[in-house]
C-alpha cells in the first residue's frame, strides 16, 4: 500500500436500507486491512449501528476462538441532542471533522458508513468523500433512489432527491478542499439469470452514468453466505484463515467465486492494484 499524505475517505451511502451497504463496507474494510492498508471506520448510523454490530461480532468471535484476525480502528458518531436545528448541525459537523482529524495521522483510509436515510450527519459524511460508493439492488425500486424513470420508455425524467443531495455535497467538497469526488454506483444482489429486469436496470444506469456523474460497477451477488457471516463478524476474505469453528478451512467453489467478486470490486474502485 502506498502511504498518502492524507487518508483517502471512502463513504458508503445511500438513502435506502437493504442494499447491502454495511456488508459492502465491512468487506472493503477487511480487504484493505489484509492488503496492508491502515484503515479506520466511522459509523454514522448511531441508531441501527449495523457496521458497529458487525465489528462487535467479529471481536467476540476472535475472543471465543483465540484468533488473530485483522480489526480496524472504529468510531461511532451519534446525532446531536441539541434542540436548535442549526446548533445541532454545527455540532455534528464539528464532531465529524474532529474525528477525521484524529484518525488521519495514523491511517491511509477512513471508511464512513452512512445511515440509510437523509440525515445531516449523512450529508456531512458525503461532503468529505474522496470515493463515494452507493450500493443499489438490481431493481427499479432502488434505481428510483437515483432518478425518476418513465415506465413505458425507460427514459430518465429527472434526478431523484438522493442524486441531488450528492451533487450538493460534491459542490461543498470542491469549495472546501478543491477536491473532486469519484462516485461509484454498484449493483448488489445481482441475479445470475439474464432476466429482462436485469437488462433494463443496466440500460437505465448506463443512461444515468453521464447525466448525473457516476460510474457503475457490478457489486456483490445474491448469496446466502453474506447473511451468514454477519453473526461471526467474518468476511469472505477471512474464510481461509478461520472456518466456522475457528480453524483454518478451505474455500468452496462458491466461496472462492464470491471472494473474487469482492476483489474485482476493489479493483474497480481503484483501491487495490492487480
Amino acid at each position: 500500500m502506498t502511504v498518502q499524505s492524507r487518508p483517502r475517505v471512502i463513504v458508503v451511502g445511500n438513502e435506502k436500507g437493504g442494499s447491502g451497504k454495511s456488508t459492502t463496507a465491512m468487506h472493503i474494510l477487511i480487504a484493505l486491512l489484509l492488503e496492508g492498508g491502515r484503515i479506520a471506520a466511522i459509523d454514522l448510523d448511531g441508531k441501527q449501528r449495523t457496521l458497529t454490530r458487525y465489528l462487535e461480532n467479529r471481536r467476540a468471535f476472535i475472543t471465543r476462538h483465540n484468533l488473530r484476525l485483522a480489526m480496524p480502528e472504529h468510531r461511532v458518531i451519534t446525532e446531536s441532542e441539541l434542540g436548535v436545528k442549526a446548533d445541532a448541525a454545527a455540532e455534528e459537523a464539528a464532531q465529524f471533522a474532529a474525528t477525521v482529524d484524529e484518525l488521519s495521522a495514523q491511517h491511509d483510509f477512513i471508511l464512513v458508513d452512512c445511515p440509510g436515510s437523509d440525515t445531516n450527519l449523512a450529508r456531512v459524511g458525503h461532503s468529505y468523500a474522496d470515493l463515494l460508493v452507493t450500493p443499489v439492488n438490481d431493481s427499479f425500486i432502488d434505481v428510483d433512489l437515483l432518478a425518476s424513470v418513465d415506465p413505458d420508455t425507460l427514459k430518465v425524467i429527472k434526478p431523484s432527491r438522493y442524486a441531488v443531495m450528492v451533487w450538493e455535497q460534491r459542490k461543498q467538497r470542491f469549495v472546501r478542499d478543491r477536491q473532486n469526488v469519484d462516485w461509484v454506483v454498484i449493483r448488489n444482489r445481482l441475479s445470475h439469470l439474464d432476466a429482462r429486469n436485469k437488462r433494463n436496470v443496466g440500460h437505465v444506469l448506463e443512461s444515468l452514468e453521464k447525466r448525473i456523474g457516476f460510474r457503475f460497477l457490478p457489486g456483490l451477488s445474491e448469496r446466502v453466505i453474506f447473511r451468514e457471516l454477519f453473526l461471526s463478524g467474518l468476511t469472505l476474505m477471512d474464510l481461509d484463515r478461520a472456518g466456522p469453528g475457528g480453524t483454518a478451512a478451505g474455500l468452496s467453489m462458491a466461496q472462492a467465486a464470491a471472494r473474487q467478486e469482492v476483489r474485482s470490486l476493489l479493483l474497480g474502485l481503484n483501491l487495490i492494484t492487480d
